[in-house]
């Protein structure tokens, strides 16, 4: 009886010791390379990140009639609706408290001023912006027109409504890094992988992923099956691309927003389209065009 009563001891010791051990790792802090927020910011350029980013389309609930940036549409997930919230400079219910470093830490690591972030708001692509984008981004997100109207809270059951929890998600899924130049790739190339990667945030939607909501990066800009975070996307591999596109055909979609097809592009990719890469320059258009038709070879 007292070797049984030994045994269920160490047991329940041995469950302890590595209950404690998980619970270390995944709520140890995530955090990438520190970032230079001295730089001079330039919020005109700021603005045009802005564009770059998308911020436009997600946090402007158009169908509801909000104003610019001060909330956006509901996003269905498996994992519940969550609503982007106010980002104009409103102090009560936007970011006007908030300060740069504030503002870093969520695109880069993924952590707000009032906790860990959702990863459906793309700051794993965001992490790899320049210092100088970020600085610019949040110069130009000060000079909108503040907005004194609360989003919505997110529709999120237990346990996802647990912020802690990305904390734990972020240890298993994310690294915070910068991009880094291919030397091997032309500037344009470069350029294109820049954007697609980071600010434009292709890969969210255009990559399947896992049971717990994160980026299969093995499959990168493969395409996201029907019931993905963001809905269905296609592939935006070079080889699938190619059957469609040349690399003029490509930029005049990103452009336009009519397909090769002659159809007009649809849903969520229409919006970016409108807000995004209908006004990126011709520059960056051609970029991201060159990048993914040419990145396998």
């Amino acid at each position: 009886m007292r070797l049984i009563r030994r045994l269920i001891l160490v047991l329940v010791a041995v469950v302890v010791v590595v209950g404690i051990g998980v619970a270390v790792y995944l709520l140890k802090p995530v955090n990438g390379p520190s970032r230079n927020l001295t730089l001079t910011a330039d919020a005109r350029h700021g603005a045009y990140v802005l564009i770059l980013g998308g911020c436009v389309a997600c946090h402007t609930d158009t169908k509801a009639n909000r104003p610019t940036l001060a909330g956006g549409e509901g996003l269905k997930t498996p994992f519940g609706t969550f609503y982007p919230p106010n980002i104009t400079p409103d102090p009560t219910y936007g970011i006007g408290k908030w300060t740069l470093a504030e503002f870093s830490n969520a695109l880069s690591n993924g952590k707000g001023p009032n906790g860990h972030l959702y990863p459906v708001f793309p700051y794993t692509s965001y992490t790899t912006m320049t210092d100088q984008d970020v600085v610019d981004l949040f110069a130009a997100l000060k000079a909108v027109p503040p907005v004194a109207q609360p989003s919505k809270p997110h529709e999120v059951s237990f346990p996802f409504n647990i912020r802690l929890a990305n904390l734990a998600w972020q240890n298993l899924f994310f690294t915070p890094h910068r991009f880094a130049m291919d030397p091997s790739r032309s500037a344009l190339w470069n350029r294109g992988a820049y954007l697609a990667n980071g600010p434009g945030h292709c890969v969210e939607c255009h990559s399947p992923r896992n049971a717990f909501g994160a980026i299969d990066y093995s499959q990168a800009f493969s395409g996201a099956p029907k019931g993905s975070v963001g809905g269905r996307a296609p592939s935006l591999k070079a080889d699938d691309l190619k059957q469609f596109y040349a690399e003029s055909d490509l930029e005049d979609t990103l452009k336009t927003g009519v397909a090769s097809t002659g159809d007009d592009l649809g849903g969520e990719m229409a919006e970016v389209v409108k807000d995004s890469t209908s006004r990126w320059t011709d520059d960056d258009r051609h970029a991201v065009s060159a990048y993914l038709l040419g990145m396998d070879k």
